[in-house]
């Protein structure tokens, strides 16, 4: 297999549900050993956690080491009646591809491998530099045993990365059209306001906590965290359930929650975060209400690639390829680029995403043709002849 299309339908084949390997990375451990790269094979485990296949792959040894990044793992299909195709088919209709990891990211993988191999297949091994892939199962799921692990494993052999393309879907409508250059961090938040419950016609033998968690939330969302930087929106809390778990209609409850999930600009760390919501927290509450804040774990930091020469040769063959200058963006969601950072400079630019997750997943062929032809770019600019 050397094409995206074929490569794209061999993976969405592979029922890998988070955390089922589901047969993809032993597709791509047998496609690159193939094409003469080293391969591994680690699984890593945690308790609370299932156990995660992942891959790393190697071809030379000298630097640059520019590495190709994604994941195989795919979210459940929901009901696969609903699909036109079956969501594990790798069907084409149309010039369409269908199945469910065609956009998020089997295809934008796809397109990684397919191009690492023409390159391999004109240069051979002599190209001044090695390419190197990191495939984790867990991108979808806790992100426990996946990339995080599998970097700290790559670091304790001694490999080391100049540069990294994280093949994570990005553009909005157009192929071309956006680089994620850095992500926004995320920080998640438990808030339980005490009360006494009691009967309604007795208020003053209860102690309603509702007005509190109204006074509280307000205190949250009244004033704006910042006011954005130069590469980030502003920080933004979202409440996304409050609830008092009441089905009556004569009991004041004990207690009122809620939860709250902040997506975070570089001016911020968890900790400093969560160190202001909870002065908010407290000048709101006073001497009267009582409250307990429970802010959750963060693996999510906020980050930034600072546009630099490699940006700018990712950008060059995606203009060059598309004829579209992409917009350097920080929106969406996390992505394993939070952890990759922390080894070398990442960006990520892959398909358009405006299917990931649904129903009838897909991406046009031409898509998946032009995508390989920009990386195969990229790949012929970084390491020139």
């Amino acid at each position: 297999m050397r094409s995206p299309l074929d490569l794209a339908r061999a993976l969405i084949r592979c029922p890998s549900v988070t955390p089922e390997e589901g047969g993809a990375l032993a597709l791509l451990e047998r496609v690159l050993a193939e094409a003469g790269f080293a391969v591994h094979r680690p699984v890593f485990s945690e308790p609370g956690t299932p156990d995660i296949d992942n891959l790393y792959a190697r071809i030379g040894t000298a630097g640059p080491c520019l590495l190709l990044a994604g994941h195989t793992d795919v979210v459940p299909p929901g009901e696969p009646g609903a699909w036109r195709h079956g969501p594990f088919d790798g069907a084409v209709s149309e010039g369409v591809l269908y199945g469910r990891g065609a956009v998020d990211m089997k295809g934008g993988l796809a397109c990684l491998l397919a191009a690492a191999l023409g390159f391999l297949d004109a240069r051979g091994r002599g190209f001044p530099g090695s390419i190197a892939f990191l495939v984790t199962g867990d991108e979808e799921g806790p992100a426990v045993n996946g990339t995080v692990k599998l970097l700290h494993w790559a670091r304790e052999r001694g490999e080391r990365f100049d540069h990294c393309i994280l093949g994570e879907p990005t553009n909005p409508s157009r192929l071309g059209e956006m680089i994620k250059i850095g992500r926004r961090g995320s920080l998640t938040g438990k808030l339980t306001v005490h009360g006494r419950q009691g009967h309604v016609a007795y208020p003053h033998r209860a102690e309603n906590p509702i007005p509190g968690m109204l006074r509280l939330a307000s205190s949250l969302i009244a004033e704006p965290l910042d006011g954005g930087t130069a590469h980030f929106d502003a920080s933004n809390l979202e409440f996304t359930t409050i609830d008092v778990g009441n089905t009556a209609t004569n009991v004041i409850p004990a207690d009122a929650r809620a939860v709250f999930n902040i997506r975070f600009n570089e001016g911020w760390t968890a900790g400093t975060l969560g160190a202001e919501i909870r002065r908010r927290l407290e000048a709101a509450a006073g001497n009267t209400v009582r409250f307990s804040l429970d802010l959750q774990p963060s693996n999510a930091p906020a980050f930034l690639t600072r546009p630099d020469a490699f940006v700018d040769l990712v950008a060059g063959a995606i203009e060059a390829e598309t004829g579209l200058r992409p917009a350097l963006s920080t929106t969406g969601g996390t992505s394993d680029a939070r952890f990759i950072k922390d080894a070398c400079p990442v960006v990520e630019f892959g398909l358009v995403g405006e299917t990931m997750h649904q129903v009838d997943e897909q991406v046009p062929v031409a898509d998946l043709d032009r995508l390989t032809a920009i990386y195969r770019r990229v790949l012929e600019a970084y390491f020139p002849a």
